[in-house]
């Protein structure tokens, strides 16, 4: 944790700890912008806010109901997708 003007910031690899998801999965959600991107500290470590931490602990423990934005591929497996 580092503190910058009275505000504690985690490191990227204390999130991933504290919410049991890898760093990897971590940096594909930033590039792929789903979480917050974090700061530079010290042009090397990339650090979160407690606000920004939230939101990514509300991401990692997202429930979606399966099917319901795509379904092609259900249809396609159940021979429905085909056009004949």
């Amino acid at each position: 944790m580092v503190e910058i003007n009275g505000i504690k910031y985690l490191l990227l690899t204390e999130v991933s700890e504290r919410l049991k998801v890898s760093r990897q999965t971590l940096w594909r959600w930033r590039q792929q912008a789903k979480i917050p991107g974090g700061h530079k500290y010290r042009d090397r470590k990339v650090v979160f806010s407690p606000d920004e931490v939230e939101a990514i602990r509300e991401f990692a423990d997202r429930i979606e109901p399966i099917g319901t934005s795509d379904n092609s591929q259900l249809r396609l497996f159940n021979g429905l997708g085909s056009k004949s």
